[in-house]
């Protein structure tokens, strides 16, 4: 069970719209659609890590027709 004040679910922001996933590994599945389906080919995600505190981010973006981490760290 997850503890309220340290994990929460995933948020991908996409061309400006955020919607909320279940799992990270629900959030990387879908990455590949999520970007060829923006404007911009860029995505944005802000996530909890386990036995972490503290916000953790990863602009995604595409590499040889391949999603990939362009940049990441903590908030």
């Amino acid at each position: 069970m997850a503890n309220y004040r340290t994990q929460w679910k995933p948020e991908v922001t996409v061309d400006g719209k955020t919607s909320v996933a279940n799992t990270y590994r629900d959030v990387k599945k879908s990455m590949y659609s999520l970007l060829n389906d923006s404007d911009s080919k860029t995505a944005t995600v802000s996530r909890s890590r386990r036995g972490q505190w503290g916000e953790w981010f990863e602009h995604w973006g595409m590499s040889n027709s391949k999603p990939v981490i362009i940049k990441q760290g903590w908030m």
